[in-house]
Protein backbone atom coordinates (compact mmCIF):
# COMPACT_ATOMS: atom_id res chain seq x y z
CA UNK A 1 0.00 0.00 0.00
CA UNK A 2 1.50 3.29 -1.01
CA UNK A 3 2.35 5.89 1.92
CA UNK A 4 -0.33 8.46 0.96
CA UNK A 5 -3.14 5.49 1.05
CA UNK A 6 -2.12 4.70 4.72
CA UNK A 7 -1.91 8.11 5.99
CA UNK A 8 -5.65 8.49 4.28
CA UNK A 9 -6.56 5.49 6.16
CA UNK A 10 -4.77 6.14 9.82
CA UNK A 11 -6.73 9.44 9.82
CA UNK A 12 -9.97 8.13 8.95
CA UNK A 13 -9.45 5.18 11.49
CA UNK A 14 -8.55 8.14 13.68
CA UNK A 15 -11.14 10.52 13.16
CA UNK A 16 -13.86 7.66 13.54
CA UNK A 17 -12.21 7.14 16.69
CA UNK A 18 -12.47 10.40 17.71
CA UNK A 19 -16.22 10.67 16.33
CA UNK A 20 -16.92 7.96 18.93
CA UNK A 21 -15.24 8.93 21.54
CA UNK A 22 -17.37 12.12 21.27
CA UNK A 23 -20.17 10.51 20.21
CA UNK A 24 -19.90 7.92 23.44
CA UNK A 25 -19.07 10.91 26.06
CA UNK A 26 -22.35 12.90 24.72
CA UNK A 27 -24.58 10.10 25.07
CA UNK A 28 -23.21 9.53 28.93
CA UNK A 29 -23.66 12.98 29.50
CA UNK A 30 -26.92 13.02 27.86
CA UNK A 31 -27.68 9.96 29.92
CA UNK A 32 -26.73 11.28 33.41
CA UNK A 33 -28.31 14.48 33.09
CA UNK A 34 -31.22 13.34 32.13
CA UNK A 35 -31.41 10.07 35.03
CA UNK A 36 -30.61 12.68 37.75
CA UNK A 37 -34.37 13.79 37.89
CA UNK A 38 -36.25 12.18 41.06
CA UNK A 39 -36.60 12.61 44.46
CA UNK A 40 -33.64 13.92 46.87
CA UNK A 41 -32.71 13.74 50.34
CA UNK A 42 -34.75 16.20 52.54
CA UNK A 43 -32.33 19.19 53.00
CA UNK A 44 -30.26 19.66 56.20
CA UNK A 45 -31.98 22.44 58.63
CA UNK A 46 -28.57 24.48 58.22
CA UNK A 47 -29.48 24.54 54.38
CA UNK A 48 -33.12 25.13 55.33
CA UNK A 49 -32.20 28.04 57.26
CA UNK A 50 -29.73 29.91 54.89
CA UNK A 51 -32.56 29.90 52.19
CA UNK A 52 -35.53 31.19 54.15
CA UNK A 53 -34.01 34.62 54.56
CA UNK A 54 -34.03 34.90 50.53
CA UNK A 55 -37.35 33.59 49.93
CA UNK A 56 -38.79 36.26 53.24
CA UNK A 57 -37.14 38.86 50.67
CA UNK A 58 -38.69 37.13 47.33
CA UNK A 59 -42.14 35.85 49.18
CA UNK A 60 -43.31 38.54 51.51
CA UNK A 61 -46.26 36.99 51.83
CA UNK A 62 -44.46 34.15 53.96
CA UNK A 63 -44.57 36.30 56.78
CA UNK A 64 -48.13 36.96 56.81
CA UNK A 65 -49.95 35.60 60.14
CA UNK A 66 -53.27 35.10 57.78
CA UNK A 67 -53.63 34.32 54.80
CA UNK A 68 -56.94 33.24 52.76
CA UNK A 69 -57.74 29.59 51.94
CA UNK A 70 -56.05 28.84 48.51
CA UNK A 71 -58.90 27.31 47.30
CA UNK A 72 -62.88 27.22 47.76
CA UNK A 73 -64.47 26.29 50.02
CA UNK A 74 -66.99 23.20 49.22
CA UNK A 75 -69.26 23.51 51.93
CA UNK A 76 -72.15 25.71 53.34
CA UNK A 77 -71.02 28.84 55.48
CA UNK A 78 -72.72 29.41 58.85
CA UNK A 79 -74.51 32.82 59.39
CA UNK A 80 -73.09 35.28 62.14
CA UNK A 81 -75.02 37.99 63.67
CA UNK A 82 -71.78 40.09 64.15
CA UNK A 83 -70.59 43.10 62.02
CA UNK A 84 -67.23 41.57 61.58
CA UNK A 85 -65.49 38.22 62.03
CA UNK A 86 -62.98 35.98 60.88
CA UNK A 87 -61.96 32.55 62.13
CA UNK A 88 -58.39 31.40 61.79
CA UNK A 89 -56.52 28.28 62.04
CA UNK A 90 -53.57 29.00 64.40
CA UNK A 91 -51.14 25.98 62.83
CA UNK A 92 -51.69 27.46 59.36
CA UNK A 93 -52.72 30.79 59.55
CA UNK A 94 -55.36 29.60 56.97
CA UNK A 95 -58.26 31.75 57.26
CA UNK A 96 -61.78 29.89 57.28
CA UNK A 97 -64.46 31.96 57.26
CA UNK A 98 -64.69 35.83 56.81
CA UNK A 99 -67.28 38.59 57.27
CA UNK A 100 -66.19 42.22 56.63
CA UNK A 101 -62.85 41.13 57.93
CA UNK A 102 -61.29 44.22 57.03
CA UNK A 103 -63.93 46.65 58.54
CA UNK A 104 -62.32 49.54 61.19
CA UNK A 105 -63.67 48.56 64.91
CA UNK A 106 -62.44 49.66 68.07
CA UNK A 107 -61.28 46.41 69.74
CA UNK A 108 -62.34 47.30 73.27
CA UNK A 109 -61.22 45.50 75.91
CA UNK A 110 -59.51 42.83 73.74
CA UNK A 111 -56.96 45.62 73.96
CA UNK A 112 -55.87 44.14 76.71
CA UNK A 113 -54.32 40.87 74.79
CA UNK A 114 -51.48 43.39 73.15
CA UNK A 115 -51.04 44.37 76.66
CA UNK A 116 -50.22 41.61 77.83
CA UNK A 117 -48.14 40.61 75.02
CA UNK A 118 -45.57 43.36 75.86
CA UNK A 119 -45.90 42.33 79.14
CA UNK A 120 -44.46 38.16 78.37
CA UNK A 121 -42.37 39.92 75.88
CA UNK A 122 -40.48 42.05 78.73
CA UNK A 123 -40.29 38.78 81.03
CA UNK A 124 -38.98 36.71 77.82
CA UNK A 125 -36.45 39.45 78.26
CA UNK A 126 -35.64 38.69 81.69
CA UNK A 127 -36.15 42.47 82.27
CA UNK A 128 -39.00 41.85 85.08
CA UNK A 129 -40.97 38.39 86.72
CA UNK A 130 -44.50 38.26 86.89
CA UNK A 131 -43.81 37.84 90.45
CA UNK A 132 -42.74 41.53 91.13
CA UNK A 133 -44.84 43.75 92.85
CA UNK A 134 -46.58 46.29 91.43
CA UNK A 135 -46.74 49.92 92.79
CA UNK A 136 -50.23 51.44 92.49
CA UNK A 137 -50.57 54.49 91.66
CA UNK A 138 -53.39 56.72 92.33
CA UNK A 139 -54.78 57.02 88.71
CA UNK A 140 -55.02 53.14 89.14
CA UNK A 141 -57.15 53.09 92.07
CA UNK A 142 -60.78 51.82 91.40
CA UNK A 143 -62.36 54.92 92.79
CA UNK A 144 -60.77 56.98 90.00
CA UNK A 145 -62.37 54.93 87.11
CA UNK A 146 -65.18 56.00 85.04
CA UNK A 147 -67.98 55.04 86.61
CA UNK A 148 -69.01 52.43 83.31
CA UNK A 149 -65.09 51.10 83.48
CA UNK A 150 -64.46 47.55 83.93
CA UNK A 151 -62.49 46.64 86.96
CA UNK A 152 -60.51 44.43 89.44
CA UNK A 153 -60.88 46.60 92.10
CA UNK A 154 -57.12 47.74 93.01
CA UNK A 155 -57.10 50.51 96.02
CA UNK A 156 -55.30 52.22 98.14
CA UNK A 157 -53.11 50.66 100.71
CA UNK A 158 -53.28 47.00 98.64
CA UNK A 159 -49.84 45.51 97.05
CA UNK A 160 -50.39 43.28 94.27
CA UNK A 161 -48.13 41.15 92.04
CA UNK A 162 -47.79 41.52 88.23
CA UNK A 163 -49.40 37.95 88.01
CA UNK A 164 -52.25 38.66 89.76
CA UNK A 165 -52.95 42.34 88.09
CA UNK A 166 -52.72 40.05 84.92
CA UNK A 167 -55.64 37.69 85.95
CA UNK A 168 -57.21 41.06 87.10
CA UNK A 169 -57.13 41.54 82.76
CA UNK A 170 -57.88 38.35 81.45
CA UNK A 171 -60.54 37.49 84.12
CA UNK A 172 -62.52 40.94 84.77
CA UNK A 173 -61.18 43.27 82.09
CA UNK A 174 -59.60 45.81 84.83
CA UNK A 175 -59.14 49.00 83.34
CA UNK A 176 -57.62 49.91 86.87
CA UNK A 177 -55.46 46.63 86.55
CA UNK A 178 -53.95 47.80 82.93
CA UNK A 179 -53.18 51.28 83.66
CA UNK A 180 -50.87 50.05 86.71
CA UNK A 181 -49.31 47.66 84.27
CA UNK A 182 -48.89 50.14 81.66
CA UNK A 183 -47.31 52.37 84.50
CA UNK A 184 -44.72 49.80 85.65
CA UNK A 185 -43.30 48.53 82.26
CA UNK A 186 -43.05 51.98 80.59
CA UNK A 187 -43.47 54.30 83.42
CA UNK A 188 -45.93 56.53 81.54
CA UNK A 189 -49.28 55.70 79.45
CA UNK A 190 -48.06 57.43 76.30
CA UNK A 191 -44.59 55.41 76.43
CA UNK A 192 -46.39 52.13 77.34
CA UNK A 193 -48.61 52.56 74.07
CA UNK A 194 -46.04 53.45 71.97
CA UNK A 195 -44.84 49.68 72.53
CA UNK A 196 -47.93 48.46 71.78
CA UNK A 197 -48.24 50.00 68.21
CA UNK A 198 -44.67 49.16 67.87
CA UNK A 199 -45.80 45.51 68.35
CA UNK A 200 -48.63 45.41 65.93
CA UNK A 201 -46.27 47.40 63.94
CA UNK A 202 -43.70 44.80 63.32
CA UNK A 203 -46.51 42.06 63.05
CA UNK A 204 -47.31 43.39 59.63
CA UNK A 205 -50.38 45.10 60.69
CA UNK A 206 -51.20 48.32 58.97
CA UNK A 207 -54.91 49.00 60.37
CA UNK A 208 -54.05 48.52 64.06
CA UNK A 209 -53.25 51.48 66.57
CA UNK A 210 -53.97 52.35 69.93
CA UNK A 211 -54.26 55.10 72.12
CA UNK A 212 -54.41 53.65 75.31
CA UNK A 213 -53.69 50.20 76.78
CA UNK A 214 -57.15 49.25 78.73
CA UNK A 215 -59.13 49.56 75.13
CA UNK A 216 -61.68 52.17 76.83
CA UNK A 217 -61.00 54.30 73.99
CA UNK A 218 -63.22 53.93 70.66
CA UNK A 219 -60.06 55.70 69.27
CA UNK A 220 -57.79 51.96 69.61
CA UNK A 221 -58.77 50.66 65.79
CA UNK A 222 -58.39 47.12 64.16
CA UNK A 223 -60.23 44.92 61.91
CA UNK A 224 -61.19 41.04 62.67
CA UNK A 225 -58.48 39.86 60.17
CA UNK A 226 -55.78 41.85 61.84
CA UNK A 227 -57.16 41.40 65.02
CA UNK A 228 -57.10 37.21 64.52
CA UNK A 229 -53.48 37.75 62.96
CA UNK A 230 -52.43 38.82 66.35
CA UNK A 231 -54.04 36.32 68.35
CA UNK A 232 -52.23 34.11 66.43
CA UNK A 233 -49.19 35.07 67.17
CA UNK A 234 -49.95 35.48 70.29
CA UNK A 235 -51.05 32.21 71.22
CA UNK A 236 -48.12 30.29 69.44
CA UNK A 237 -45.59 32.83 71.10
CA UNK A 238 -47.34 32.63 74.44
CA UNK A 239 -49.28 29.25 74.86
CA UNK A 240 -48.86 29.37 78.91
CA UNK A 241 -51.23 32.16 78.67
CA UNK A 242 -54.34 30.11 77.91
CA UNK A 243 -54.30 28.13 80.59
CA UNK A 244 -52.46 30.36 83.26
CA UNK A 245 -54.47 33.33 82.70
CA UNK A 246 -57.01 33.06 79.81
CA UNK A 247 -59.31 30.09 80.81
CA UNK A 248 -59.11 31.13 84.65
CA UNK A 249 -62.85 30.73 85.43
CA UNK A 250 -63.22 33.51 88.19
CA UNK A 251 -61.06 35.92 90.21
CA UNK A 252 -60.97 36.61 94.00
CA UNK A 253 -59.62 40.05 95.11
CA UNK A 254 -58.70 41.30 97.31
CA UNK A 255 -57.25 38.65 99.16
CA UNK A 256 -56.38 39.15 102.68
CA UNK A 257 -52.61 38.65 101.23
CA UNK A 258 -52.85 42.14 99.11
CA UNK A 259 -53.67 44.20 102.21
CA UNK A 260 -51.09 45.96 103.95
CA UNK A 261 -51.35 46.20 107.49
CA UNK A 262 -52.89 49.75 107.47
CA UNK A 263 -55.65 48.60 105.26
CA UNK A 264 -59.07 48.28 107.09
CA UNK A 265 -60.76 44.89 105.74
CA UNK A 266 -64.31 46.31 105.74
CA UNK A 267 -62.73 48.84 102.88
CA UNK A 268 -61.37 46.30 101.10
CA UNK A 269 -63.94 43.27 100.62
CA UNK A 270 -63.28 40.33 98.57
CA UNK A 271 -65.20 40.54 95.48
CA UNK A 272 -65.67 37.50 93.01
CA UNK A 273 -65.96 37.79 89.54
CA UNK A 274 -66.58 35.44 86.82
CA UNK A 275 -64.56 35.44 83.64
CA UNK A 276 -65.98 37.76 80.99
CA UNK A 277 -65.79 34.82 78.13
CA UNK A 278 -69.35 32.73 78.98
CA UNK A 279 -67.87 30.36 76.36
CA UNK A 280 -65.50 28.90 79.00
CA UNK A 281 -67.22 25.39 80.15
CA UNK A 282 -69.73 25.69 78.01
CA UNK A 283 -68.15 25.29 74.29
CA UNK A 284 -65.77 21.94 74.29
CA UNK A 285 -62.31 22.94 74.22
CA UNK A 286 -62.61 26.53 74.95
CA UNK A 287 -59.62 27.76 76.85
CA UNK A 288 -59.90 31.74 76.02
CA UNK A 289 -59.40 34.60 75.20
CA UNK A 290 -60.85 37.68 75.68
CA UNK A 291 -64.63 39.83 75.33
CA UNK A 292 -64.97 43.65 74.80
CA UNK A 293 -67.18 45.99 75.01
CA UNK A 294 -68.10 49.78 74.56
CA UNK A 295 -70.68 51.12 72.85
CA UNK A 296 -68.63 52.42 69.24
CA UNK A 297 -67.57 48.96 69.55
CA UNK A 298 -70.19 46.87 70.19
CA UNK A 299 -70.01 42.96 71.61
CA UNK A 300 -66.55 41.83 70.69
CA UNK A 301 -64.52 38.35 71.14
CA UNK A 302 -61.68 36.91 70.60
CA UNK A 303 -62.05 33.15 70.87
CA UNK A 304 -59.86 29.91 70.90
CA UNK A 305 -60.91 26.55 71.68
CA UNK A 306 -58.75 22.98 70.86
CA UNK A 307 -60.19 19.52 70.25
CA UNK A 308 -57.85 16.50 69.00
CA UNK A 309 -54.37 18.87 68.31
CA UNK A 310 -56.64 21.24 66.29
CA UNK A 311 -56.90 24.75 67.39
CA UNK A 312 -59.10 27.60 65.60
CA UNK A 313 -59.45 30.98 66.62
CA UNK A 314 -62.43 33.73 65.82
CA UNK A 315 -62.49 37.35 66.32
CA UNK A 316 -66.38 38.49 66.16
CA UNK A 317 -66.31 42.00 66.27
CA UNK A 318 -69.45 44.30 66.67
CA UNK A 319 -71.86 42.22 68.16
CA UNK A 320 -75.68 43.17 68.75
CA UNK A 321 -76.97 43.14 72.13
CA UNK A 322 -79.49 46.05 74.00
CA UNK A 323 -77.69 45.04 77.57
CA UNK A 324 -74.31 42.90 78.69
CA UNK A 325 -77.02 39.69 78.84
CA UNK A 326 -77.82 40.45 75.20
CA UNK A 327 -74.59 40.99 73.98
CA UNK A 328 -73.07 37.65 75.55
CA UNK A 329 -76.37 35.84 74.53
CA UNK A 330 -75.00 36.66 70.45
CA UNK A 331 -71.13 35.91 71.64
CA UNK A 332 -72.30 32.99 72.76
CA UNK A 333 -74.43 32.10 69.12
CA UNK A 334 -71.97 33.51 66.96
CA UNK A 335 -68.63 31.84 68.83
CA UNK A 336 -70.30 28.37 69.09
CA UNK A 337 -71.19 28.38 65.69
CA UNK A 338 -67.98 29.75 64.06
CA UNK A 339 -66.45 27.06 66.27
CA UNK A 340 -68.72 23.72 65.41
CA UNK A 341 -68.50 25.00 61.93
CA UNK A 342 -64.27 24.56 61.47
CA UNK A 343 -64.21 21.62 63.79
CA UNK A 344 -67.05 19.77 61.51
CA UNK A 345 -65.56 20.26 58.20
CA UNK A 346 -61.78 20.85 58.35
CA UNK A 347 -58.63 19.10 59.57
CA UNK A 348 -54.65 19.84 59.26
CA UNK A 349 -52.42 18.63 56.63
CA UNK A 350 -49.09 18.78 57.84
CA UNK A 351 -45.75 17.29 56.20
CA UNK A 352 -43.04 16.44 58.96
CA UNK A 353 -39.66 18.47 58.19
CA UNK A 354 -37.96 15.05 57.86
CA UNK A 355 -40.61 14.42 55.15
CA UNK A 356 -40.30 17.47 52.94
CA UNK A 357 -41.02 17.16 49.81
CA UNK A 358 -37.54 18.04 47.98
CA UNK A 359 -36.33 16.98 44.19
CA UNK A 360 -33.43 16.49 42.48
CA UNK A 361 -32.70 17.46 38.71
CA UNK A 362 -29.39 17.70 36.09
CA UNK A 363 -27.99 20.49 35.51
CA UNK A 364 -25.76 20.96 32.15
CA UNK A 365 -23.03 24.49 31.50
CA UNK A 366 -22.70 24.76 35.19
CA UNK A 367 -20.44 24.20 37.60
CA UNK A 368 -22.78 21.50 39.47
CA UNK A 369 -24.27 18.97 38.22
CA UNK A 370 -27.55 19.02 40.03
CA UNK A 371 -29.95 20.97 41.30
CA UNK A 372 -32.19 20.22 44.62
CA UNK A 373 -35.58 21.69 44.74
CA UNK A 374 -37.35 22.54 47.62
CA UNK A 375 -41.37 24.49 48.41
CA UNK A 376 -41.20 28.04 48.89
CA UNK A 377 -43.56 27.61 51.70
CA UNK A 378 -44.17 25.24 54.90
CA UNK A 379 -45.90 22.60 54.02
CA UNK A 380 -48.83 23.09 55.79
CA UNK A 381 -52.67 23.57 54.85
CA UNK A 382 -56.07 23.64 56.53
CA UNK A 383 -58.15 20.86 54.34
CA UNK A 384 -61.53 19.68 54.32
CA UNK A 385 -61.69 16.78 56.78
CA UNK A 386 -62.82 14.61 53.85
CA UNK A 387 -59.94 15.14 52.01
CA UNK A 388 -57.31 14.98 54.37
CA UNK A 389 -56.17 11.11 53.58
CA UNK A 390 -56.28 11.81 49.90
CA UNK A 391 -54.06 14.49 49.30
CA UNK A 392 -51.68 14.12 46.94
CA UNK A 393 -48.42 16.25 46.51
CA UNK A 394 -47.07 16.39 42.32
CA UNK A 395 -44.38 18.22 41.15
CA UNK A 396 -44.19 20.16 37.98
CA UNK A 397 -40.64 20.31 37.17
CA UNK A 398 -38.55 20.14 34.17
CA UNK A 399 -35.95 17.38 33.57
CA UNK A 400 -33.35 19.17 33.36
CA UNK A 401 -32.04 23.11 32.86
CA UNK A 402 -29.40 24.68 31.24
CA UNK A 403 -26.71 26.97 33.33
CA UNK A 404 -26.65 28.84 36.52
CA UNK A 405 -29.41 29.61 38.90
CA UNK A 406 -29.66 31.53 42.15
CA UNK A 407 -30.70 29.81 45.36
CA UNK A 408 -34.49 30.71 45.75
CA UNK A 409 -35.10 30.38 41.84
CA UNK A 410 -38.56 29.33 40.95
CA UNK A 411 -38.45 26.20 39.02
CA UNK A 412 -41.52 24.21 38.40
CA UNK A 413 -44.30 24.25 41.33
CA UNK A 414 -45.73 21.62 43.80
CA UNK A 415 -49.27 20.81 43.77
CA UNK A 416 -51.71 19.22 46.37
CA UNK A 417 -54.80 17.57 44.99
CA UNK A 418 -57.40 15.76 46.58
CA UNK A 419 -60.43 14.33 44.90
CA UNK A 420 -60.02 16.26 41.37
CA UNK A 421 -59.42 19.61 43.89
CA UNK A 422 -56.13 21.55 43.57
CA UNK A 423 -55.89 22.93 47.36
CA UNK A 424 -52.72 24.35 46.66
CA UNK A 425 -49.97 25.07 44.36
CA UNK A 426 -46.38 26.16 45.85
CA UNK A 427 -43.18 27.28 44.04
CA UNK A 428 -40.70 24.98 44.03
CA UNK A 429 -36.46 26.61 43.93
CA UNK A 430 -33.50 25.90 43.97
CA UNK A 431 -31.87 25.23 47.53
CA UNK A 432 -28.22 26.64 46.81
CA UNK A 433 -26.67 28.36 44.08
CA UNK A 434 -26.15 26.96 41.19
CA UNK A 435 -22.53 28.47 40.20
CA UNK A 436 -21.77 29.55 36.26
CA UNK A 437 -19.85 26.83 34.53
CA UNK A 438 -15.92 27.15 32.76
CA UNK A 439 -15.87 28.14 29.25
CA UNK A 440 -16.00 24.81 28.05
CA UNK A 441 -18.37 23.03 30.59
CA UNK A 442 -21.23 26.18 29.29
CA UNK A 443 -20.42 25.09 25.27
CA UNK A 444 -20.13 21.58 26.26
CA UNK A 445 -23.80 22.04 28.43
CA UNK A 446 -25.00 23.42 25.58
CA UNK A 447 -24.75 20.73 23.49
CA UNK A 448 -25.92 18.31 26.16
CA UNK A 449 -28.92 20.40 26.67
CA UNK A 450 -30.13 20.39 22.98
CA UNK A 451 -29.58 16.52 22.53
CA UNK A 452 -31.62 15.83 26.06
CA UNK A 453 -34.28 17.98 24.87
CA UNK A 454 -34.67 16.45 21.46
CA UNK A 455 -34.63 13.31 23.24
CA UNK A 456 -37.19 14.58 25.88
CA UNK A 457 -39.50 15.66 22.93
CA UNK A 458 -39.19 12.83 20.94
CA UNK A 459 -40.10 10.20 23.79
CA UNK A 460 -43.13 12.46 24.70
Amino acid sequence: MKKSVKIFVTSLAGAATLALAFGTALACSVHSLRQKTGTAPSPSAREIEKLETRLNEKYPERLLHATSLPYEIPFEQPEVNCESAVVIDTVTGNILFEKNPNKPIPPASMTKLVEMFVVFEECRNSKITLDDIVPLPPESWSVNLPSDASRMFLGKNQKVTLRELLLGLSIASGNDASIAVAKYISGDMDSFVARMNSVVKNLGLKKTHFVESSGYSENNITTAREFAAFSRVYINRFPFSLKDFHSKSELRYPQKKNLLPDARLEDNPEIVQKNTNKLLGKLEGCDGLKTGFIYESGYNLALTATRDSRRFLSITMGGPGNNTAEGNKYRVIDGTALMEYCFANFDDYIVPESERHAYTMGVAGAAESECILVPAFDEKLTVPKSMKNKINAKAHIPSFILGKRNMGHQIGFLEYEADGITLRKVPLVCLTDIQEGSVLEKLWGKLVYKVALKLEEKNK
